[in-house]
């Protein structure tokens, strides 16, 4: 460790890549076996890079830290999957690909209310079931390139990184008063390209099945809606940081709450059981251990990596997201955004500003830098409260940097957009695909593999997508 960074060795991020690797092709190499020894070759390799950290590098702090973002993880994974399982949306009877993009539109604009994760959750089972005469596998790719990951572009509510970002002191609103355009772009897209293969999908069944099962009479009905109070008990927990640990208990005593008071028939009818959490679950712990070395590493070399443009800030934040965890990934990249853009001259004539009074603009003195000068009007604007005080803390100050020079404002929404974005392009790249794809499957539905989601899916449809957001939007 230096300066209070983990320095791994950078061949300790071999396990993490033999658990991506094991992921991909041990249900393709080993169908039988793998699941039933998943769980093994996930913890094995988790506990090779707890020991180098604990033996190795006496970094026992780091995996706390860790084990607390895992708990947080799997508390929210969890419960929203327990709250959502028990509520029954009936949708029968609703499957034209018309009707599949306007619910996969409220889908995406719900993400931003309950975030990705509650959103998938809510809305997968009913999207299964109003498909279920002609489910494929593109049905349930879309659901999760636009519910569980673009579609939740537009609030820190939305999707982790975004949250993280509001932590650090990037306004509530601000992301979606930057972010519209790259959302109605991708979500766009997405959705008329999966109208063109809907319906493809829809004319090749019999007009007699079609008429059918989307004819007029079949009624929505909701059961179990008192859970909708269990889902805001579970959203609002997201906000708490102190004391600590006291936002999971919420969470797992919403979840505990829930599955007592559903009605049985509620679980019955959704095929309610514990074995897609128990799933990630496991995974997931194999992946937040070994993926300690890549994200430390990433952290101490960020700045090493020539991003000299939104663009290479955009490509790189979200190549990094579909494999490791978005939301730390955006917080390195927002690290060495801060790091280029508001260094210590300039956080230094901001503090000179504060220190003699001086919290206007105007009244600097030429000699101040142009950054600082826009950092001061972005602190009035938006932390007005701090200013007044004089009390200004440093990482508010380098937000304030990036907030008020308008072409810094691109690099953060492009490592936003970004980190939110390609979160899409594998199963691991965000909570909610795993979960979503779990759940499928169980409902027996074509889920493509782990190389053919990304073969069959996300290069020609997901890449081009991602292609024409950075051309208008970052490409200079």
């Amino acid at each position: 460790m230096h300066g209070g960074l983990v320095e791994p060795n950078p061949w300790m991020i071999a396990p993490f890549v033999l658990l991506l690797a094991a992921i991909a092709m041990g249900p393709l190499a080993w169908p039988h076996g793998w699941h039933r020894h998943y769980p093994k070759v996930a913890l094995t390799l988790g506990a090779i890079t707890l020991l180098y950290y604990w033996l190795g590098l006496s970094a026992v702090q780091r995996i706390l830290h860790t084990a607390h973002e895992y708990v947080s993880f799997i508390a929210l994974i969890g419960s929203l999957f327990v709250v959502s399982g028990g509520i029954h949306i009936t949708v029968k009877g609703e499957a034209t690909p018309l009707a599949n993009v306007i619910f996969l539109l409220v889908g995406a604009v719900v993400a931003n209310l309950l975030g990705t994760t509650g959103a998938s959750m809510l809305l997968i089972r009913p999207w299964l079931r109003m498909n279920k005469y002609r489910l494929t596998a593109h049905h349930v790719v879309f659901f999760i390139f636009i519910v569980a990951n673009v579609g939740g572009c537009l609030t820190p509510i939305g999707d982790p990184p975004l949250f993280l970002g509001y932590l650090k002191g990037i306004p509530f609103w601000w992301v979606a008063e930057h972010c519209w355009p790259m959302w109605l772009v991708g979500v766009g897209s997405l959705l008329a390209i999966f109208y063109v293969l809907d319906r493809r999908n829809y004319l090749r069944a019999p007009l007699e099945v079609r008429v059918r099962e989307t004819g007029a009479g079949e009624q929505w009905q909701f059961r179990g809606l008192h859970n909708v109070g269990f889902l805001a008990v579970i959203l609002g927990a997201v906000f708490l940081q102190h004391p600590p640990f006291l936002r999971e208990v919420l969470m797992l005593a919403a979840a505990v709450a829930s599955y007592l008071t559903t009605p049985r028939p509620v679980h019955e009818a959704n095929d309610f059981n514990f074995e897609p959490v128990r799933e990630v679950g496991i995974l997931f712990a194999g992946i937040f251990a070994t993926m300690m070395p890549a994200l430390d590493w990433l952290q101490g070399h960020a700045g090493q990596l020539g991003l000299a443009s939104p663009g290479l800030f955009y490509w790189a934040a979200g190549v990094l997201s579909s494999c490791l965890d978005n939301a730390p990934t955006f917080l390195t990249f927002l690290s060495a955004e801060m790091g280029m853009f508001a260094p210590g001259d300039v956080v230094a004539g901001v503090q000179t500003a504060l220190g003699q009074g001086m919290t206007n603009a105007a009244s600097l003195g030429g000699g101040v830098p142009p950054p600082a000068q826009a950092a001061l009007q972005a602190l009035r604007e938006h932390f007005a409260g701090e200013l007044a005080t004089g009390q200004v803390p440093v990482e508010h100050i380098q937000v304030g940097v990036l907030l008020g020079v308008a072409e810094y404002n691109r690099y953060v929404v492009a490592i936003a957009v970004g980190a939110v974005f390609f979160g899409a392009c594998t199963y691991i790249g965000n909570g909610p695909n795993f979960m979503v794809k779990s759940i499928a499957e169980q409902q027996k539905a074509h889920v493509p593999s782990f190389l053919g989601y990304i073969g069959r899916f996300v290069f020609p449809y997901l890449l081009p997508v991602l292609t024409v957001v950075w051309w208008l939007f970052f490409r200079s």
